[in-house]
């Protein structure tokens, strides 16, 4: 019962955008810059899709760690949620100071990546690490992006990105190092797809 409530603790915080930070944001030590309305709704609505990245990471993860099977694979999963965590806490501040708002539907999207997680931890550890590599490979890519369409002035916003994608490159190494398989080229692309509509939703919505 204390971990079923401890998980149901964990997701409500996650949707409601209620994320304590362990670290302090890599914003804190650089300047505002000088941006125009439209860049700033711009900014904005990129971190809400980076946001909903992390909304979503939280629930695959703990869908994962619910379902792996090697302890200590279990472990590195939430030593892993744990830093996506601050991501999360990051990108909700970085919002509100750029006047805008987390995405109407995180609700749909914590739910739906649970149970994408969940049934990859149920395929076996090493479909699941695969899955978490996978995962991280392709954020990792679409951060790089976000790096390249973010307003040069926004020395803040590029901060937290930059932050982020370092994390992210290191969960991949860790599930590689782990023993993740290598996912087949049709997941891969299934990925990709679910990602385009995630963020094109999440950029307005």
């Amino acid at each position: 019962m204390d971990r079923l409530i401890s998980e149901f603790d964990r997701a409500l915080r996650a949707i409601t955008g209620v994320a304590n930070a362990a670290r302090p944001s890599p914003a804190e030590q650089k300047p505002n810059g000088d941006l125009t309305d439209t860049e700033r709704a711009h900014a904005a609505a990129l971190m809400r899709v980076n946001h909903v990245g992390e909304i979503c990471a939280q629930a695959l993860y703990q869908g994962q760690a619910l379902t792996a099977r090697d302890a200590s694979h279990k472990a590195a999963l939430e030593r892993a949620a744990r830093e996506e965590e601050d991501h999360l806490a990051w990108s909700a501040e970085r919002i509100r100071e750029l006047g805008g708002r987390p995405s109407l539907l995180n609700p749909l999207w914590y739910a739906g990546s649970l149970a994408i997680g969940a049934i990859a931890g149920a395929l076996g550890d090493r479909w699941n690490l695969a899955f978490l590599a996978e995962t991280e490979r392709q954020v990792e890519e679409h951060l790089t992006g976000h790096l390249d369409a973010l307003p040069a002035a926004d020395e803040r916003t590029r901060a937290v990105v930059r932050a982020m994608r370092t994390d992210e490159a290191k969960h991949r190494d860790t599930a590689l190092k782990l023993g993740a398989a290598e996912l087949p080229e049709a997941g891969k692309t299934a990925m990709r797809l679910a990602s385009k509509v995630m963020t094109t939703v999440a950029y307005r919505i």
